[in-house]
């Protein structure tokens, strides 16, 4: 049996290539849209992807079923109630997958999506005990999916977590403690609030030590899992819908178009946003007026994809040579209407200086003396609210970064305003929608409020 795992720190996402070196055939699961790491791997191997299967209808990427059933003519499986717009099988509960030696078992697990599956891995076709489950967003590691993403489209929370409860009880926590639990994300998804850093582990273990499996009743987990969810990025809903949809396919390979500063103004007189790629210190010295700070270090397409509009095209401002990068991983969250990209920002930066800002960034000295000199100071926190329990600075304004491009209005931008987060790097996002809003006495606590801490 070959079982690989692909991880996406970007996303904290995982993808799984399983295969039987006696057939040569082989499943993805929950694949990425740049396909091609699948393919080389398998090719490698000998062998011939014949399926791929989604555990659920995705809403934190745009996966990469469709790429892969053009390159290789696999078919693609979701779960028992997944109506798709492309040709698709769904798997129904029991259902066995012969590999050859290596069987899959499908598991319908529904709660998270009510389309939710799980696959059992047996290594051996008469083998008893499994090696491993593919756990989807059903169970992961220090915690279980949050059923409440697709409120937005008319599921009750809480009978979907009434589902997942039944779909980890009945289904998952029955299997052998030593089974291997191999999840579809990590640690920073916002598909969960008490992500493991770690990737695998097995089933004994997690009901030892995960949280969500330790509440007395179905009562108490369904509180527990409809509480404190971190905001979902406005993008989820779009993916959510994409991931059934019939869309162009992503070519990773093909250059971005190189625009000079005309063709640049040209595109943001007709809507499109500028979307600077480069780290907020960076940016923070000279960027175009108007442009967005998402740096493509962080988890850039989480970040772009909640103040981004999904139907706004896009110029980026990359550093040189890391322009198709930004262009694939927004792709990776459907985001594919990137028309190109600034060419030479500095050069362009140091003709055309009219069209450069500079941002403000405080450090803690700075802005405790901003707090005690200026009244009407408007202080704004975007962390989520997981992080702020432990204290706000002063008497800030709580809006979490997901959540700022819809509530602007309860900002007032005539008042001087310090935007912070845990360390920097979603301020500066912050900090130049704001600029992008109108907003003209703006600027970010360099370090956070790791650094207002560690000062006071």
């Amino acid at each position: 049996m070959i079982l690989e795992q692909y991880y996406l720190d970007c996303l904290s996402q995982a993808s799984y290539l399983i295969g039987d070196e006696t057939t040569g055939r082989a499943v993805v699961v929950d694949p990425r849209r740049d396909v091609d790491v699948y393919l080389e791997d398998a090719g490698a191997s000998g062998l011939t992807i014949d399926l791929v299967v989604e555990t659920h209808l995705h809403a934190d990427f745009l996966s990469g079923h469709l790429e892969l059933a053009a390159a290789t003519g696999a078919e693609v499986c979701f779960g028992v109630g997944a109506v798709t717009e492309f040709p698709s099988r769904q798997l129904r509960d029991g259902e066995r997958i012969e590999l050859g030696e290596v069987v899959l078992e499908v598991l319908h697990t529904p709660g998270h999506t009510p389309e939710s599956l799980c696959l059992v891995v047996y290594e051996h076709a008469d083998d008893t005990v499994p090696h491993a489950v593919l756990t989807g967003d059903t169970l992961f590691i220090g915690d279980v999916g949050r059923p409440d993403l697709l409120s937005a489209i008319g599921h009750s929370p809480d009978g979907l977590a009434d589902q997942l409860f039944h779909s980890l009880h009945d289904k998952l926590l029955v299997l052998p403690d030593d089974t291997l639990v191999l999840p579809a994300h990590g640690a920073g998804s916002s598909c969960g609030k008490n992500l493991s850093s770690e990737l695998t582990c097995t089933i004994g273990r997690q009901k030892l030590t995960n949280h969500a499996l330790r509440v007395p009743d179905k009562e108490a987990f369904v509180a527990l899992v409809t509480d404190g969810q971190p905001p979902a990025p406005d993008y989820f809903v779009y993916d959510a819908v994409l991931n059934r949809r019939d869309h162009d396919l992503l070519d990773p390979d093909v250059p971005t178009t190189p625009l000079d500063l005309a063709d640049v103004q040209r595109a943001v007189a007709d809507g499109a946003v500028v979307l600077d790629a480069r780290e907020p210190e960076t940016f923070g010295r000279g960027h175009l007026t108007g442009s967005v700070n998402v740096g493509l270090e962080g988890r850039f397409a989480e970040f772009a994809g909640s103040v981004v509009a999904t139907d706004a095209d896009i110029v980026l401002v990359a550093e040189s040579g890391l322009e198709r990068e930004a262009r694939n991983r927004l792709a990776r969250i459907g985001f594919d209407r990137v028309i190109g990209h600034l060419a030479d920002p500095a050069a362009t930066f140091a003709d055309n200086p009219g069209s450069v800002q500079r941002s403000s960034r405080l450090t803690a000295t700075d802005l405790g003396d901003c707090c005690e000199t200026i009244d009407d100071l408007q202080v704004l926190d975007v962390r989520n609210p997981g992080e702020t329990v432990d204290g706000t600075i002063g008497t800030a304004i709580t809006i979490p970064l997901a959540q700022l491009r819809r509530r602007l209005d309860e900002l007032d931008p005539a008042r001087p305003t310090v935007v912070y987060c845990a360390g920097g790097y979603r301020s500066s996002i912050a900090v130049s929608l704001l600029r992008r809003a109108g907003f003209d006495d703006v600027s970010d606590l360099r370090g956070g409020y790791q650094a207002w801490s560690t000062n006071r």
